[in-house]
């Protein structure tokens, strides 16, 4: 997760607020008291954790469970203060359900994935394009997530990807996407039917950004302004909720 995110979130959510990460696995976040993840608690932090703090979660609220089985996870409807979702979308079969589940579960939240301009980068783990295990390109709209299929083409043809090399110029916040939200999002796949869809989709894109870096011009994905979030939270949880939504809305 972003260092500037993490810090965000930690600013903006008081010490009441229940907070579930899903996906954690990994490098879990300690603030979370939840945690959904298809790996057991033992085996957790392979890649550290994202904050040096103590872990809030326990055994006992660590849920292990293959989040894409289409079962309703196990928290009532707008029962969780904030969800956090990080670097877990673009590896599973079902992104769009663990969104419509965050959403019934959550207040309000922070999603965020690897940039196209990572994704569809050579050389970032290997001799292809992108991360082997990634299974989709991820692209904000108009306050919507979109999910593409990573199209084994995209390793085939130079003019769908970056060279190996280009994230060398590229800040480090770029290589991401970052998504707050609040009450709700919408969340589509995006289908394309045919190579006259497809190619222009990848095409455009790649030589967009290598147009805009030869003329030096800074890239910078799409992001969300949330300067609201840093103000202090006051009063009973009640109305820091409301700031909170009020906020994340507003951003």
């Amino acid at each position: 997760m972003r260092q500037s995110s993490i810090q965000r979130i930690l600013d903006l959510i008081p010490d009441d607020a229940t907070v579930l990460d899903i996906g954690g696995w990994g490098r879990p976040f300690p603030r979370a008291d939840w945690v959904v993840d298809l790996m057991p608690y033992e085996s957790r932090g392979v890649y550290g954790d994202e904050t040096p703090d103590p872990e809030r979660f326990t055994p006992a609220t660590w849920i292990q469970r293959d989040i894409c089985d289409r079962e309703p996870f196990p928290f009532a409807n707008k029962s969780i203060d904030f969800v956090t979702c990080s670097h877990t979308l673009e590896d599973i079969r079902d992104p769009i359900w663990v969104c419509q589940e965050m959403q019934r579960i959550a207040h309000a939240g922070y999603i965020e994935t690897p940039s196209r301009l990572e994704e569809q980068t050579a050389g970032v783990q290997g001799p292809w394009v992108g991360w082997a295990h990634h299974r989709w390109l991820v692209d904000v709209r108009d306050d919507r997530l979109e999910f593409v299929f990573k199209h084994h083409v995209i390793c085939g043809r130079e003019t769908d990807h970056f060279p190996v090399g280009f994230l060398d110029g590229v800040a480090e916040d770029d290589r991401t996407l970052a998504f707050w939200w609040a009450d709700s999002f919408e969340c589509v796949e995006r289908v394309f039917l045919d190579a006259e869809e497809l190619d222009p989709y990848l095409e455009d894109f790649v030589a967009a950004e290598m147009g805009k870096r030869s003329i030096h011009r800074r890239t910078t994905t799409k992001r969300h302004s949330i300067r609201a979030l840093l103000r202090p939270a006051l009063g009973p949880f009640g109305s820091r909720r409301r700031a909170l939504l009020d906020a994340v809305r507003r951003a």
